[in-house]
């Protein structure tokens, strides 16, 4: 009979596995086990194997788990960026490891390339709480204002859409389509709570829709003050898609990259981060001596991307993400305008506390 010792012995990895994936198992290791480890690294040298097969790369969303975020990203970040990156890439083929509007914006921007994304049902709340058709009908209600998309959107939406924007720079293209069309108000869609908290940030009038991250909308101004009474030296970094009353209770509040950027500087001993679980996972691979607390919330459809399955995509080149072409020249359009516009000099910053006011925002 096999002892319980025994059976709890990791996989036997060989040294040359070991000797390779290395680097990434010093990143990863306080998220994966010792005997999921051998299984995991075989998984990264077939993918990274595969990859150089297909003439492919990798994007990495920061949702994505460690051992995909660090073992076989290509390139890591925000989908914006992944998608920006991937057009500059010789490589044929694009493994979108993120959800589907993020392998369509990847489209959009490489319409030459073939996207695979490796379960088609990795979808979004936010992406999925408006359509096309949606946006022709507002756009007849509110005629002659500009339309600002958040990037968190199918190519459906976009190619209806006069910019898109992130939440890294929403508050700087809403004031350039304001001035541009020579209006006082734009209307900012899907995610209402960045609409509410973009509001909070400019003179310019915001008409918003009442779409939402199943991930970041679940924050409360009560989880920030009972993480505050828990760890009363831990610094606070909350999303621009939770809710105004979290951001107004966190020590800082901007987008994926503006947090990143805030860690990475500043290294503070104790950090909480209010958004999807695996971006503390992520940063802390790069910053082990920052101490990373709960709470977070688990996005269910970034979570259907697994190594397995990108092993499978690659090898069975499945699944292909397609836009029609004229949807693709389209949203193009309102890509490329927000790409041609000056980075801000920071991503922004959304301090409600020192707010230039508090408006409602006009909810369609």
């Amino acid at each position: 009979m096999t002892s319980m010792a025994h059976a709890a012995q990791p996989l036997a990895m060989s040294p040359e596995l070991a000797r390779e994936t290395a680097p990434v198992w010093e990143k990863v290791k306080e998220f994966v086990t010792p005997m999921e480890w051998p299984v995991q690294a075989q998984l990264i040298h077939e993918i990274n194997l595969l990859k150089k097969e297909r003439d492919a790369v990798i994007l990495a969303h920061n949702y994505m788990t460690p051992d995909i975020f660090h073992g076989v990203g290509d390139y890591v970040g925000d989908s914006l960026g992944l998608a920006k990156e991937a057009a500059k890439s010789k490589a044929k083929v694009i493994v979108q490891a993120g959800v589907h509007f993020m392998a369509e914006t990847s489209k959009i921007l490489s319409p030459e390339k073939t996207v695979l994304i490796p379960d088609l049902k990795a979808g979004c709340s936010l992406a999925e709480a408006i359509t096309g058709a949606d946006v022709r009908l507002i756009k007849q209600k509110y005629p002659g204002l500009p339309v600002v998309t958040y990037v968190n959107t199918t190519a459906d939406v976009k190619a209806e859409t006069d910019i898109c924007c992130t939440s890294a720079n929403a508050v700087q293209v809403v004031e350039w389509a304001a001035k541009e069309w020579g209006v006082d108000r734009v209307i900012l869609i899907p995610d209402e709570f960045l609409a509410r908290n973009v509001a909070a940030q400019t003179n310019v009038g915001i008409i918003a829709w009442k779409g939402r991250c199943i991930v970041h909308e679940r924050f409360t101004g009560a989880d920030i003050a009972e993480m505050r009474e828990a760890y009363p030296g831990a610094q606070i970094l909350a999303h621009p898609e939770c809710p105004e009353d979290v951001l107004a209770a966190a020590d800082f509040a901007g987008s994926t990259a503006a947090m990143t950027d805030y860690v990475m500087a500043k290294k503070p001993k104790q950090v909480v981060l209010i958004t999807e679980c695996s971006m503390a996972a992520n940063i802390k691979g790069d910053v082990p001596e920052v101490n990373f607390i709960g709470p977070c919330n688990m996005c269910p459809y970034m979570k259907r991307i697994t190594l397995e399955n990108i092993r499978d995509c690659l090898r069975d080149m499945t699944f292909e993400v397609t836009v029609p072409e004229e949807m693709i020249a389209k949203a193009a359009l309102a890509v490329q305008r927000m790409i041609d516009l000056p980075p801000p000099a920071i991503p922004a910053r959304y301090d409600l506390v020192k707010a230039k006011h508090h408006v409602a925002v006009e909810l369609i």
